[in-house]
């Protein structure tokens, strides 16, 4: 508990996509958490209600303590766009204005007013509104480990701006540059998202993961048609082919006709225009990143790049940057979509409105971005006890650890439940799934059995940080603690393809007779283009699950395991014991850590299992 604060700031977003809330006390994150992992709503847009009460929780505080209640944008310069934009396009985009309007009208338009009624208890505290890219920068920046850096964010849209970019300096942030609605990478490659058949503002990372598969033969078409880009980054999209400003889809007939029909149905067959349009989009977001990373080192003349707004979780960009880019090193906000602006929020009040000094200790002050609740192994035993289900109380960490090694080398898949819940959309070792890198079965058992989702789905290795240069094409030391960064295998590990490959390849209809193809000694990892999503683990960050890898490396001499988080398709990560259990039982997962309880699932009741799964399978909406 904290004693006699001397300023608490309660960071909001909310109303659009992932709501969220983040404490900061006298200048340190307490806690975050999206309102989605309490709801069970995935992208849960309300009044983060129940983060909130954790947050307070968390920090030891009434919400009468609180001094500042900061919300991440400006509703009333948000609502200006769209009456901008409906009236351009008028008549066009009636049925869009209409539905639009009851929702500004009721909440929006009086937020200030919304928010004192869900903070009825915080009389005193003083409400403030941050610019949308302003919060993104502040989330970027404030909690990075430079003392000073250039900052570049790029989402679909705030305010008015869908990109920016400027400097950071101790406790400053000046804007130097935006980019403006209508004008916008992240709702380009939202279109493209929309038109192959995955929900936009949920499936960007599909397209993202399917874009190794194809080859970027629409490339020069995107260039050619679809927008005007310049050497500096900026650019001017030709919105002939898009419907987002006057419609309720992303692309018009026009974008439908240039790239050979109609969107793809969800849910429907992938082919392979699908994955070359992925490929396509992929390539030319890549080089829009590179342009404008260039140019801000151009202006600022940092070495050191911090990032934030939807368009930062491109892992495939952000490796590139790093291996490409002009910067030394690169910082990446591990909640870099709308959730993480509450954060920066909160932290840009802090520092840019109240002055307070930041002195950076050299590592980033997210904390492992491990801001979530923590379950006790007491409120653990008491919770399965009354559910009645056989499991083994593992007091001993090195114990435990041995055991759940052991499992995993075996080829069994762990649930694995430990300390504070992750921010941001990222298990990153709190609330994962687990399992041998090297087996060539595990992506494709993985994805059907347990995750539910599409067989294409790359997995993420975490490895060992001292170890990761010795699979990775990464610098020794090089962080990537937050899965932010995609780095190619190296060629030692890489295993040459056959004839008989090769001739699978060509001929595979079914996305998984590619998959299956093995390309390196750790082929559940390995995409089809040889590179992987990675986390590197350390003990600082990551404690318990830093000693888990280290434990598997001692048993296999293998310092990867992959990672993927604790859910399946269509619902947020786990945040309770009671989720973990019940996600544990409705999949084929082999057993479950929940802190220090063992639980396998050949002890369990098939019956019960049998329900659950049934249970889930019936409630199940693909994301």
């Amino acid at each position: 508990m904290l004693v006699a604060p001397v300023t608490a700031i309660l960071g909001i977003s909310a109303f659009y996509h992932d709501s969220a809330a983040a404490l900061v006390v006298d200048g340190k994150i307490v806690a975050a958490a999206q309102e989605e992992r309490f709801s069970r709503n995935k992208h849960d847009a309300g009044f983060p209600s129940q983060a909130v009460a954790y947050c307070l929780a968390e920090g030891g505080l009434d919400p009468e303590q609180l001094d500042y209640v900061v919300f991440y944008d400006k509703p009333l310069t948000k609502f200006d766009r769209l009456l901008e934009t409906y009236l351009a396009y008028a008549p066009k985009g009636f049925q869009s204005f209409r539905l639009a309007m009851p929702v500004w009208l009721k909440d929006k338009l009086h937020l200030r007013r919304t928010l004192r009624q869900h903070l009825a208890g915080a009389k005193r505290a003083r409400l403030l509104f941050t610019d949308h890219h302003e919060s993104h920068a502040a989330s970027a920046f404030f909690p990075s480990p430079f003392a000073r850096a250039a900052f570049l964010t790029l989402d679909g849209v705030g305010e008015w701006s869908t990109a920016s970019f400027g400097s950071g300096v101790d406790n400053r942030l000046a804007m130097c540059q935006h980019l403006r609605f209508p004008h916008s990478l992240g709702l380009l490659y939202s279109a493209f998202t929309y038109y192959c058949g995955f929900r936009v503002n949920s499936g960007e990372y599909k397209l993202m993961g399917l874009a190794p598969y194809g080859q970027p033969v629409f490339l020069e078409q995107i260039l050619s048609h679809l927008l005007d880009l310049r050497p500096d980054g900026s650019f001017r999209l030709n919105l002939d082919y898009f419907n987002y400003c006057q419609g309720l889809t992303m692309t018009s007939n026009k974008f439908h006709q240039l790239f050979g029909g109609p969107p793809r149905l969800p849910e429907s067959l992938l082919e392979q225009r699908h994955m070359d349009l992925a490929a396509s989009i992929q390539q030319a977001t890549e080089e829009i990143v590179l342009r404008m990373a260039r140019e801000v080192h151009r202006q600022t003349h940092m070495t050191n790049l911090v990032m934030a707004g939807g368009v930062a979780l491109n892992c495939v960009a952000n490796g590139r940057l790093l291996r490409e880019g002009p910067f030394d090193q690169l910082w990446i906000q591990p909640a870099a979509g709308d959730a993480g602006g509450a954060l920066g929020a909160a932290l840009f009040a802090w520092h840019q409105l109240l002055d307070q000094p930041r002195v950076p200790a050299g590592q980033d002050s997210q904390q492992g971005s491990l801001l979530g609740p923590r379950y006790t192994t007491a409120a653990v035993t008491e919770f399965l006890s009354g559910e009645g289900t056989p499991y083994e109380l593992i007091d001993n960490e090195a114990t435990l650890l041995t055991r759940v090694a052991q499992l995993i080398a075996h080829g069994k898949i762990v649930g694995w439940f430990h300390g504070r819940m992750e921010f941001g959309p990222r298990a990153l070792g709190a609330r994962s799934i687990l399992g041998d890198a090297r087996n060539p079965a595990l992506q494709t058992t993985m994805n059907l059995k347990i995750k539910f989702r599409e067989s294409f789905r790359p997995f993420a290795p975490s490895v060992l940080r001292d170890r990761a240069h010795e699979y990775f094409a990464l610098r020794a030391g090089q962080d990537s603690p937050y899965m932010s960064l995609v780095a190619p295998l190296l060629e030692e590990h890489r295993v040459a393809l056959t004839a008989a490959d090769r001739e699978t390849m060509a001929a595979a209809t079914d996305l998984r007779e590619r998959v299956n193809i093995v390309r390196s000694s750790l082929p559940a990892i390995t995409h089809m283009d040889c590179s992987a999503r990675i986390q590197t683990v350390d003990e600082p960050r990551h404690g318990r699950y830093y000693r888990l890898l280290k434990a598997f490396e001692q048993l296999t001499n293998c310092p990867v395991l992959v990672n993927t988080s604790f859910n399946i398709r269509g619902e947020p990560i786990v945040c309770t014991p009671e989720d973990a259990y019940r996600c544990f039982l409705a999949t084929d997962m082999d057993a479950l850590v929940l802190e220090d309880c063992l639980l396998l699932k050949e002890h369990m009741n098939p019956a019960a299992t049998r329900a659950t799964r049934q249970q889930h399978l019936a409630q199940f909406h693909p994301d």
